[in-house]
């Protein structure tokens, strides 16, 4: 609990990343800058994903338009406290010089996402009242 305090703080405050171990090669810091934007497309892209299917499949029930649109804006804002989490967690291992962390989230984002997909196929052969 106390390393994820104190991760979650360094979100907040990443100058005090710098306290600890040594600076890496920039590339390695500019590599996983990237990587963080990524995951900030992407949760963008859920985001409009969440907004999209709730602004534009209005003659889909209720319910369903709500959780396919709910799930996509879920797995966004995960996303991008994911985003940060991991570029703290990573630069502070290269800074230690430790192995990389690793996650479980991706698998789960792509098994959030797939099953949106495959909702959405359902929506789209039996059309939006699920007749």
């Amino acid at each position: 609990m106390n390393e994820f305090v104190q991760s979650l703080r360094l979100w907040f405050a990443p100058q005090r990343i710098r306290d600890e171990g040594d600076t890496p090669d920039y590339r390695f810091s500019l590599a996983n800058e990237r990587t963080f934007l990524a995951w900030i497309r992407t949760a963008l892209a859920l985001i409009g994903g969440g907004f999209a299917v709730d602004q534009f499949l209005p003659e889909l029930a209720w319910g369903v338009r709500a959780g396919l649109a709910l799930g996509l804006l879920a797995a966004g804002v995960l996303c991008a406290l994911r985003a940060v989490n991991h570029w703290v967690r990573c630069e502070r291992a290269m800074r230690r010089g430790e192995d990389l962390p690793v996650s479980r989230f991706p698998t789960l984002l792509g098994l959030a996402v797939g099953v949106v997909a495959v909702a959405m196929v359902v929506v789209v052969l039996f059309g939006w009242e699920g007749r």
